[in-house]
């Protein structure tokens, strides 16, 4: 059986959300865009996109930069988003009706979104 090897977890502020109901393929869309970006560019870049997942990101972008000013005691200015790491969560498994008596099933699925800032100054 193979070993999975250990992911290295990029350093810096960070803020999670678990449990999302909605898909993490939706939610990467808009996730794709923001790495590497400056924090006030990302958060003006997710307040015009018209998105669950964008309002989603912009308040867990909002949550890591209060962590960042908090906590490390670093200016919101100098921070770039470093990572967006959108993983699958649990599924909630149903079921509709359909013809004849039978039965589809429906997924309705969940993700678990990490979200890592980083010092601009930083190399």
């Amino acid at each position: 059986m193979k070993e999975k090897m250990p992911v290295k977890e990029p350093e810096g502020p960070k803020a999670t959300l678990k449990y999302v109901r909605i898909s993490a393929n939706k939610v990467r869309d808009v996730a794709r865009l923001l790495k590497g970006k400056p924090v006030l560019d990302a958060m003006a870049f997710v307040k015009c996109i018209r998105r669950k997942s964008a309002r989603l990101i912009g308040s867990l972008l909002r949550s890591a930069m209060a962590n960042a000013e908090n906590n490390d005691n670093l200016a919101a200015n100098k921070l770039k988003v470093e990572s967006v790491i959108v993983e699958e969560g649990p599924v909630l498994k149903r079921f509709i009706p359909a013809a004849r008596g039978s039965a589809h099933p429906i997924r309705k699925r969940m993700s678990h979104i990490r979200l890592v800032l980083n010092n601009i100054d930083k190399k």
